[in-house]
This record gives C-alpha cells, structure tokens and sequence, in this order.
C-alpha cells in the first residue's frame, strides 16, 4: 500500500500543477496579452457604426442585397459563423451547377448592362469557408454601373471609391489584391449622407 501510494501521490500533484498551468495561468496569461497588444483582433475584428454599435466584423462577410451597395461572395450557409465551411462541391457536381445557375440568373437580374462573361468567379461562387468578406477588385468594378444607376452616385465616385479601398498582396508578392466589402460599403454608405 505504502508502494501505491508513492507512486500516485507524485502523478496526483504533477497532474494538479499542469491542470493550473495549462487550464487557468496559461489561458488568463495569453487572453492577457491579446487584451493588451492586439485588443482589436483579439475582440474578433469587431467594426463599429458612429452610434458605437456592432455592425460587423472585418473577417465575416455579410449579406448585401440592396441594389445601391455592393454585394459580396454569395454563401450558401449565410455567413453564419457558428457553422463555416460550405459544400466544397467538384465542377462536376449537379448541386454545384445548380447553385451557379441559380447564381447566374440573380445576376443578370440585377445588373442587366454586365454580360455574364465579364463577371468574375468570385461573385458566383462560394468561398471554402462560406465566410470570405472580400472581393476581387474586378469583382467591385462590375458593379458600379447597377450603384451609380440606383444610388444616383457617379461612376468616377464608385470607381475611386474601389481603388481606395483595394488592398496590396500580402508584403507585395503573395496572394490577391482584393477589397472589403463591408468597409467599402461604410464609405459609401457616407456618400449617401
């Protein structure tokens, strides 16, 4: 019994110390720094209306459907964030075609003057995640004629607008420019005004 007990003792009191170190200092201590160096991110990017209420986040894509603003990736889980990850269907997948299609059809609905060809994938397609709050810049140019006919704001307004909100490659070289969506739609929401 006494042999047991030198045995469990010393695993009972290491297992204590690692279960205060790795479930209550370490977590306390990283959300600590978070908090103090990068509070924004660690808040989850949050952006804010001139009310100081919620109104998004920088990484999550909303739904835009008005006609006057400019519409971002389609998401067939609606950009809700509790379930991310969309039906990463190959291009030979009925269902895929079938959301094109569907993708397709709203388009030229709703921007008439673009001829499908023009429109670039992104603003067809799903994101891996479902979630993406960006878009090309192509992708913001091909919307300008619908937001300047329905918003009354001028082409070389909306097109400034993009450039100035288009962001680099990442350090220069990596990945795509792209915009997004959301605070371009700030900045024009204030046009408005």
């Amino acid at each position: 019994m006494k042999e047991l007990k030198s045995i469990v003792s010393p695993v009972i009191r290491i297992s204590l110390v690692f279960m205060l170190i790795c479930g209550l200092i370490y977590p306390l201590v990283s959300t600590g720094v978070a908090q103090a160096f990068m509070q924004k991110k660690a808040d989850g990017s949050l952006v804010y209306n001139a009310h100081h209420e919620v109104i998004g986040s920088e990484l999550i894509g909303q739904n835009f459907s008005d006609p006057k603003y400019f519409h971002g990736r389609i998401s067939s889980i609606e950009n809700n964030a509790n379930g991310s990850g969309s039906n990463n269907y190959a291009p030979s997948n009925k269902d895929y075609h079938k959301r094109l299609e569907e993708s397709i059809v709203n388009w030229k609905k709703e921007n008439p003057t673009i001829p499908i060809e023009e429109v670039p994938i992104d603003l067809l397609t799903n994101s891996g995640s479902g979630l993406d709050p960006h878009i090309s810049p192509k992708a913001a140019y091909v919307q300008v004629d619908r937001i300047a006919e329905k918003g009354g704001i001028s082409k070389e307004k909306l097109k400034s607008l993009i450039k100035e909100h288009t962001e680099g490659k990442a350090l220069g070289l990596f990945g795509q420019e792209k915009i997004n969506v959301l605070e371009l739609n700030i900045s024009l929401q204030k046009l408005y005004e």
